[in-house]
């Protein structure tokens, strides 16, 4: 059964969508949600979040994850530490949403979660589409280094919570655990991709 969504109800809500480089997924993607749901939204360039939680133009932050350690710690797209830092900076509750199966029960240390560095050309090229055609262009210098980290994990004490199917709980071992119970069965490998 779908259950509505808080701009269903009436509740006034904006939504501040990051583009989220170097892939656009924020723009191309996640810009897509509020806009199929009729939800008032703007994107707006990674670099500007930070502005706009400084600017009181923001009131929650509410992030996606692609795993999450037992202990609270969140592994996400690149940016995402940097946006709790600036949350936390800025006295903003900071949630992390993500559904049970990305919990990984078996990392003992967030250190342990291989970050991976997907294509140079993400980040020394940049890709759309022009007169229907899909095309690619270099923006950096030739023989300028590329290096891109496609994650980043944020510890646990800048996470307000987490927000799960199973409902909302702190992002600490012990809250986690009462959350899911006996539910601990998802074994994840210790790299993200």
């Amino acid at each position: 059964m779908r259950r509505e969504n808080i701009h269903e109800r009436g509740v006034s809500v904006h939504v501040w969508v990051d583009e989220t480089r170097p892939r656009l997924q924020g723009a191309h993607l996640t810009a897509f949600e509020p806009g199929e749901a009729g939800v008032p939204h703007t994107i707006i360039p990674d670099n500007a979040a930070g502005h706009v939680l400084q600017r009181g133009m923001v009131d929650i932050v509410i992030v996606g994850c692609d795993r999450l350690t037992r202990f609270g710690d969140a592994c996400n797209k690149i940016g995402t530490y940097t946006k709790a830092l600036a949350a936390w900076n800025n006295d903003l509750p900071f949630y992390v949403a993500l559904p049970s199966s990305t919990i990984d029960w078996t990392i003992e240390d967030w250190k342990e979660i291989v970050i991976e560095k997907p294509a140079d050309t993400e980040v020394s090229s940049i890709s759309g589409f022009y007169n229907g055609e899909h095309i690619s262009m270099r923006i950096s210098p030739d023989g300028s280094p590329v290096v891109n980290y496609g994650f980043d994990v944020t510890p646990a004490r800048l996470i307000t919570g987490i927000i799960t199917e199973k409902g909302v709980s702190c992002a600490n071992q012990e809250a986690i655990q009462e959350l899911f119970g006996n539910e601990k069965t998802n074994q994840h490998e210790t790299n993200v991709e």
